[in-house]
């Protein structure tokens, strides 16, 4: 007669069996999460792409309620006066002031209307920086990452003689018809958040300066003043008078500063030798506006 055995099989995994789970996982997650990590980016750049066109378009839309008028774009810091006139009615700051996170900053200036009331467009997925105050406070990101080119729209007091002084050699533009090259020209961009506060880029006409002159080795004097961000791998989101929008990818080192709250260490000065250290710059200049 056969002898049976009480003694059966345990169910449970080995031990090897178990490490060879965890080190398939690994390998596993090795591959995909470089992959998931770039899939991520690249649907953000989308994204904010996508939150500039929307933010042009209702742009056009203003101008053609405004008999070719384009909105106010005001400079502003955080001791001015507010005014819904301007496009945006905020500045941004690394302290808790509501400015960084209160709607009514950009539903009740004069593009909301136009932008549906939306302030889903103002903000790229890729902005999540935050000073440490404003991350102890709970926050997830500031309200707004754009800002449009200071020499389109009424510039208040820095335009009242029809061109801007902080830019004399350069045109302003006061109506949409006045852009003679509109996809060439760029409206909004998104802003590095350590050099966003108000709503209007600028970058001065080193030429202009009492230090900028053009010699053998290029542009002397020239800086950053407001500075781009390059969230989307060295580039940023741009969107044009004709309404397209598209990532331009920046070449120089001085141009990629890290996102963090006081990383920038604003204005940044750019060397004139070797001319290459321009290129970034004079590419933002000569599409914020044309030569006077």
């Amino acid at each position: 007669m056969p002898i049976f055995s009480n003694k059966t099989r345990p169910t449970g995994f080995t031990l090897i069996e178990l490490l060879l789970v965890i080190a398939i996982i690994a390998i596993l997650a090795a591959i995909l999460l470089p992959a998931l990590s770039k899939a991520r980016a690249r649907a953000e750049g989308i994204a904010c792409l996508n939150n500039t066109r929307q933010l042009v378009l209702a742009w056009q839309l203003y101008a053609e309620d405004h008999e070719s008028l384009l909105p106010y774009n005001l400079g502003m810091t955080e001791s001015s006066s507010r005014t819904n006139l301007n496009w945006v009615n905020n500045v941004m700051t690394w302290d808790l002031n509501s400015d960084n996170t209160n709607p009514a900053t950009i539903t009740q200036a004069s593009l909301g209307p136009y932008s549906s009331a939306a302030i889903g467009p103002y903000h790229c997925p890729s902005d999540r920086v935050l000073s440490p105050a404003q991350s102890a406070a709970g926050w997830d990101h500031r309200i707004r990452s754009y800002s449009m080119n200071a020499m389109v729209g009424n510039a208040g007091t820095f335009s009242l003689s029809g061109f801007n002084t902080n830019n004399p050699n350069y045109r302003q533009f006061f109506k949409l018809t006045q852009i003679p090259h509109p996809t060439e020209i760029f409206v909004f961009l998104d802003e590095h958040p350590d050099s966003i506060n108000d709503g209007n880029f600028l970058n001065k006409d080193a030429a202009a300066a009492p230090t900028g002159i053009y010699g053998d080795n290029g542009l002397v004097g020239a800086k950053w003043t407001d500075l781009p961000a390059s969230y989307h791998n060295r580039a940023t989101a741009f969107s044009y008078a004709d309404g397209h929008a598209s990532l331009h990818r920046w070449l120089n080192t001085k141009t990629i500063q890290p996102p963090a709250a006081h990383a920038a260490d604003l204005p940044i000065p750019i060397p004139s030798h070797p001319i290459s250290e321009l290129t970034d710059f004079e590419w933002v200049l000569t599409h914020m506006s044309i030569e006077d």
